[in-house]
C-alpha cells in the first residue's frame, strides 16, 4: 500500500531592504520592511505635525557709521529671539521669528543719542565729539531652514548634533518716538535680509538647545544717520531652548508592510506536532520489538504528518527552523523501509516573478532540501529523487504563500 510524507517549506517576502522587523499579532504577522538604511527616504506627516517653538537671549552688535570707532565692548547689547517653525522634511523647514532688543552705536549728531560725549574718541572734522548712542528695535522675520546633516547623512532621531544654514527676509523697525531724531526723519520701518547659522543639540525627544548666530543688513538710514554707504549691518549670537510641539515631533522612515496570515501555517503546525508526538510512538514501539504496532505507527506518520519548512519570496535558503524540521523527516525516512524512494519536487508561485525565475527558483528550493537531507542528517541519496515544477497557482487555501514550497512524498 502507497504511504504519504509531505514537507512543507513557506517562502516569506523578500523585498529590495534593508532591515526589517517582525510584529505578531494574533493569527496575522506584519513584516514591516524600511526602504533605505539611513533615512534620506521618510513618511510625510500631517500639517500638524514637526511644529516647533523657541525663545532665547543673547548678544548683538550693530556696524553703523560710526561703530567702529568704540571699544567692543562698549558696542555689545542683549538680544532676545522669539520663533514658531514647522520642519516639512527632515531637511527643510520654515520658521517665523521675532528679534530684537537693543542697539548700541555711536553717533556724530542727536540720533538716539544717550547725550554722553565719547571723548576717547578724536573729533571729527566739524569738530564735535562723539556721542554714545541706544535705541529699541525689532526684526520681523521669515526664513527658510536647511538642516545640512540630514540631507546630507539621513535623518537620524538619535543624533545629537545638527548643523542648519538658513536665509530670510523680514521687516524691521526702530521702536523710538521721532523726537530723538533730527528734525524732519522719522524711525526706519524698512526691509532686512538675514542670514545664519543654527548649532542644534538634541536634548531629549521634545527638547534641543540651539546656537543661531545671525548677520542681518538693513539700510544705513537704520540708527538715524545716513553716512552714504549701502547699508549697515547687525551680528547676534542667541542661545535658544526649542520646545518640539505638534501631534508628532519625529519622521518614520519610509517603509513597506506586508501581513501574512498564520492560519493555515499553525494549523501546519498542530501537524507537525503530532508528527513529534507519533514518532515517540513508533520509537516506543520500535524498541519494545512490537513489529505489528510499530508498522501501524508508520503507515500513521506517513499519512498524516507534513514537515513545514519556511523560507522568504525570491529566496531557497533554509532557515533554522526549516533544518529541525527536516532532521525530524529523516529521522522518519532513515527508520522506516530503505527500499522506499521519496520524490523531492520544489514549486514557486506563478504570480511572483516571471516564467525564468520561478524555475529557477523552484529548482533551487528542491536542491536545498535535497542537500540539506543528505550532507547534514545522513539521509541515503539512493531514497532520493528530486524534480521541479516552476511556477504554479495557488495549491492549498487559496494562498500563494503554500505554493512556495517543498513537498516530498513517497514514490
Amino acid at each position: 500500500m502507497k504511504k504519504f510524507l509531505f514537507a512543507a517549506v513557506i517562502a516569506a517576502a523578500s523585498l529590495t531592504s534593508f532591515a526589517n522587523d517582525s510584529i505578531q499579532s494574533g493569527d496575522f504577522t506584519d513584516e514591516v520592511y524600511y526602504n533605505d538604511s539611513k533615512g534620506y527616504s521618510v513618511q510625510t506627516n500631517s500639517f500638524w505635525s514637526n511644529w516647533y517653538l523657541s525663545i532665547g537671549a543673547g548678544a548683538q552688535t550693530y556696524f553703523g557709521d560710526h561703530n567702529k570707532q568704540l571699544l567692543w565692548k562698549n558696542r555689545i547689547s542683549p538680544a532676545f529671539d522669539v520663533a514658531l517653525g514647522k520642519w516639512f522634511t527632515p531637511g527643510i523647514g520654515v520658521r517665523g521669528m521675532y528679534s530684537g532688543q537693543t542697539i548700541k552705536g555711536a553717533t556724530m549728531g542727536t540720533s538716539y543719542s544717550t547725550g554722553e560725549v565719547i571723548k576717547e574718541t578724536p573729533k571729527d572734522d566739524g569738530g564735535e565729539w562723539l556721542n554714545y548712542q541706544k535705541f529699541n528695535y525689532m526684526n520681523l522675520h521669515i526664513d527658510v531652514l536647511l538642516n545640512m546633516t540630514n540631507l546630507c547623512c539621513g535623518f537620524k532621531e538619535e543624533r545629537v548634533y545638527n548643523i542648519i544654514p538658513y536665509f530670510g527676509i523680514g521687516w524691521a523697525a526702530v521702536l523710538e518716538d521721532a523726537d530723538r531724531l533730527p528734525e524732519g526723519m522719522t524711525p526706519a520701518r524698512e526691509v532686512s535680509a538675514n542670514i545664519g547659522l543654527i548649532n542644534q543639540f538634541r536634548l531629549n525627544r521634545h527638547l534641543d538647545l540651539n546656537i543661531d548666530v545671525r548677520g542681518g543688513y538693513v539700510q544705513d538710514r537704520f540708527d538715524g544717520e545716513d553716512g552714504g554707504r549701502y547699508g549697515e549691518g547687525l551680528l547676534s549670537a542667541t542661545a535658544n531652548l526649542v520646545w518640539k510641539i505638534g501631534g508628532n515631533n519625529t519622521w518614520e522612515r519610509s517603509k513597506t508592510i506586508i501581513r501574512y496570515d498564520n492560519r493555515t501555517i499553525n494549523q501546519l503546525r498542530d501537524m507537525m506536532d503530532q508528527l513529534s508526538r507519533d514518532n515517540e510512538e513508533l520509537q516506543k514501539a520500535l524498541d519494545d520489538c512490537n513489529k505489528s504496532k510499530a508498522d501501524a505507527a508508520i503507515k500513521k506518520i506517513a499519512v498524516v504528518a507534513p514537515n513545514l519548512i519556511t523560507f522568504k519570496i525570491n529566496k531557497s535558503n533554509l532557515s533554522k527552523e526549516a533544518r529541525a524540521n527536516l532532521g525530524m523527516l529523516a529521522e522518519v525516512i532513515k527508520e522506516c523501509d530503505a527500499n522506499i524512494v521519496y520524490t523531492i519536487t520544489g514549486y514557486a508561485d506563478a504570480a511572483t516573478g516571471n516564467k525564468e525565475i520561478n524555475d529557477r527558483l523552484s529548482e533551487e528550493r528542491a536542491k536545498a532540501v535535497y542537500d540539506c537531507l543528505i550532507n547534514e542528517f545522513g539521509v541515503n541519496p539512493q531514497q532520493l529523487r528530486m524534480e521541479s515544477k516552476g511556477g504554479v497557482e495557488n495549491m492549498f487555501y487559496d494562498d500563494p504563500a503554500l505554493s512556495r514550497a517543498v513537498i516530498t512524498r513517497v514514490q
